[in-house]
């Protein structure tokens, strides 16, 4: 990954991040340099695109096929009732650019599946999946083993959520398909209209899900990373409230990542 060296504004915005010993100068020039493919900009990609921008990734793909609705603004943060009825993804490289106009987005309204996947996460660092479906979230998963890249799937229900990061396309590393197996192909998950969600709640996942998504762009770069924490997922319980970790380990006989022409 090529890397430039920051600019003095550029280094005053992320004063905060540089003096941490865990991040640093040469972790803040990889955020800078990184891409990252958010899929899905609802309730969990809403406040992890706000923290990534933040952080100062560089450039940003943006892939959702949904508009805004009245009803998304519990707890989707990035859209105001201006946006009613416009694309979220159209809608959130707006928010962008207000936040930060150094940053390059790339913006897709196309509705992933098996057949696009690939071609939509193509040349990231890291792939961040808070879509709402299995259908979607496997086609990823599948497409980000394919293709070499790392990816973090976030998940939100009622007052829970879960964050794990995945390396399938590693020897030894689970991929989500290995957590979820196959009976998931199908689109017929419920949804937050037909349970409900706390608004925070995504908000906290979604904040998470930027956090890890740092960690595992600075591996190799600066403490922060120095364990990715690549099968581990963290479930985030919001009425106890607390967090466990399991350990997802790699099903040999997974089709997603062990046998992927099975």
């Amino acid at each position: 990954m090529p890397s430039a060296p920051l600019s003095p504004a550029r280094l005053e915005r992320f004063a905060r991040h540089i003096v941490l010993p865990e991040v640093g100068g040469a972790g803040q020039v990889r955020l800078a340099a990184a891409r990252v493919a958010v899929i899905g900009l609802g309730g969990i990609g809403s406040p992890a695109l706000q923290y990534l921008a933040a952080s100062g990734i560089g450039r940003l793909a943006l892939v959702d096929d949904d508009v805004v609705d009245i009803s998304n603004l519990q707890r989707q943060t990035i859209f105001t009732t201006r946006d009613v009825g416009y694309g979220k993804a159209v809608s959130a490289r707006r928010w962008l650019a207000n936040f930060d106009d150094a940053l390059q987005v790339d913006v897709s309204d196309a509705r992933i599946t098996t057949g696009n996947a690939a071609s939509l996460i193509a040349g990231c660092d890291l792939v961040l999946d808070g879509t709402d479906n299995f259908a979607t979230r496997l086609a990823v998963s599948d497409a980000c083993v394919a293709n070499g890249i790392p990816l973090l799937s976030a998940a939100v229900g009622r007052f829970q959520g879960q964050v794990g990061a995945f390396a399938g396309h590693l020897p030894d590393q689970a991929c989500y398909r290995c957590f979820v197996g196959d009976a998931f192909d199908a689109e017929d998950c419920d949804t937050c209209a037909d349970d409900g969600m706390l608004g925070a709640m995504a908000g906290w996942a979604g904040t998470f899900a930027a956090l890890q998504a740092v960690r595992v762009l600075l591996a190799g770069v600066s403490g922060l990373g120095a364990d990715p924490g690549w099968g581990r997922l963290h479930i985030l319980d919001g009425l106890a409230p607390g967090m466990r970790t399991i350990r997802i380990v790699k099903d040999p006989g997974c089709k997603g990542c062990s046998n992927p022409a099975s």
